[in-house]
């Protein structure tokens, strides 16, 4: 079990790493489906141009990779401390983990998609879009850090105003931004 804490650190670094990675992919769909909108050919060109180029090296050498990584290193945890996954808690993470795959990998579907100059999104989906992270970011911290304490109803609740504080935000961002 001596290599249990560095396994467990490079987990959680690789973690960071992903989720950073997804945060910022969507923002850049979000700005490729703008500057496709720019009336201005040229401006158009040059900026979907750039933004194709940061969206692949984002993708390409960071968010997969640390995808990867992360889910590697927790199956080593898992495979180190098996009796782990025998904990309800253990299950529901699991469980957000795999929304968060199927969400990583949507995300490669759109990614291909504007790679090949196919804008079928608007920017105020990828906007929403971004948040699906966020829940699941704020889910697996409360359910790790509290574990078998939380009170399941509590999370749902927390959750559920969570999500309505995001959208909130997002509309009272989006009433900012039209009056600019």
């Amino acid at each position: 079990m001596l290599l249990y804490p560095y396994l467990k650190s490079l987990h959680l670094i690789f973690v960071i790493t992903w989720f950073a990675g997804l945060f910022y992919i969507v923002r850049l769909f979000v700005y490729q489906l703008e500057a496709h909108a720019k009336p201005d050919p040229v401006e158009r060109q040059i900026l979907t141009r750039q933004l194709a180029l940061m969206a692949k090296r984002l993708w390409t050498f960071i968010t997969w990779p640390s995808m990867i990584l992360a889910t590697g290193f927790a199956l080593s945890l898992l495979l180190l401390n098996p009796t782990i996954l025998t904990q309800g808690w253990m299950h529901l993470k699991l469980a957000f983990v795999l929304v968060l795959i199927g969400y990583h990998l949507y995300c490669q579907v759109i990614y291909k998609n504007l790679q090949k100059g196919n804008f079928k999104y608007r920017s105020t989906f990828m906007r929403l879009y971004n948040e699906i992270p966020t829940l699941i970011l704020f889910s697996v911290i409360f359910l790790v850090t509290l574990r078998n304490s939380i009170n399941w109803i509590f999370g749902l609740v927390g959750l559920l105003l969570l999500s309505l504080l995001l959208t909130a935000g997002y509309k009272w961002y989006k009433h900012l931004r039209n009056q600019h």
